[in-house]
């Protein structure tokens, strides 16, 4: 238990918003009154709208405190059935085994691509699916015969407990191998981090982190954007999850509605998702 309890400390982000105050109004109104602590880990790629939602959520109303944390879809699953945190994310949907041991209540919010990612300097921005599957396996170790440099590739996956890994796994490599000596990186800004630094490394994020540090890469000439995901064209897709064990009451119930209202359904977009109410 303590170190499940110190994993879950090394990753927390909490928001003070001591000073900070507006009027409270439209989907925030929810919060009226209400006090409380809300704990939310696990999927990083949802930070990004967790975090804007407990912003304003907190700004609007003091005697709310809300913490984030990573740790991948595994963790938020587990540390949610377990009862650690109140709302466990998951880039996957939760299994059928992990839904009758815990208990389990999936809520859809998003919907999420994974893109392919290269460093800026690298020339291979195209490739074939094909390709792609040879370079995760090891097959193909060398830029040069992708129209880049002699120079060896280094290939940069998450880990076991990363949902992301596992939708990449099944949609993109058509769960084929992924090479041994891969290096392993805990969330979607540790890759875009690594990727950006490394200019022979490859990887994958959500289509939500993408910005100009890393290249995206086109597979079978189908981009990795949000337009060619909702057109259904681009096929490394997933929904983004919050899970709950049981049903939702109370505050937990609160963010979960307001994460669904317009104003959350908003945050969604405005985060580089897609909503799922319009």
């Amino acid at each position: 238990m303590k170190f499940k309890f110190a994993i879950y400390l090394a990753g927390i982000f909490v928001f003070m918003m001591a000073g900070i105050s507006f009027a409270v109004a439209g989907d925030l109104e929810r919060f009226e009154g209400v006090k409380g602590t809300l704990r939310i880990a696990g999927g990083t790629a949802h930070i990004p709208v967790m975090k804007e939602a407990a912003k304003r959520i907190m700004a609007a109303n003091r005697d709310i405190k809300i913490t984030i944390a990573g740790g991948g879809s595994g963790v938020g699953i587990k540390q949610v059935g377990e009862e650690l945190i109140d709302i466990g994310n998951s880039g996957r949907k939760a299994t059928d085994d992990e839904i009758k041991i815990y208990g389990l209540k999936m809520h859809k919010f998003a919907i999420d691509g994974i893109a392919v990612v290269v460093n800026p300097k690298n020339s291979v921005v195209k490739m074939k699916k094909s390709e792609l599957i040879n370079i995760f396996s090891g097959k193909s170790s060398n830029w040069k015969a992708l129209g880049f440099k002699d120079r060896g590739i280094n290939v940069y996956t998450r880990d076991a407990s990363s949902g992301t890994r596992k939708v990449f796994w099944k949609k993109a490599l058509n769960k084929g191998e992924i090479i041994k000596s891969a290096n392993f990186v805990k969330s979607h800004g540790a890759m875009k981090s690594a990727i950006n630094v490394d200019p022979y490394g490859i990887g994958y994020i959500s289509i939500g982190y993408l910005d100009d540090t890393v290249a995206p890469v086109s597979l079978d000439d189908v981009s990795p954007t949000l337009e060619n995901v909702l057109k259904g064209d681009y096929k490394i897709a997933r929904g983004l999850y919050m899970n709950t064990k049981g049903e939702s009451a109370g505050l937990v119930k609160l963010f979960i509605d307001y994460i669904m209202s317009k104003e959350g359904q908003k945050i969604v977009e405005d985060k580089g998702y897609i909503a799922v109410r319009k």
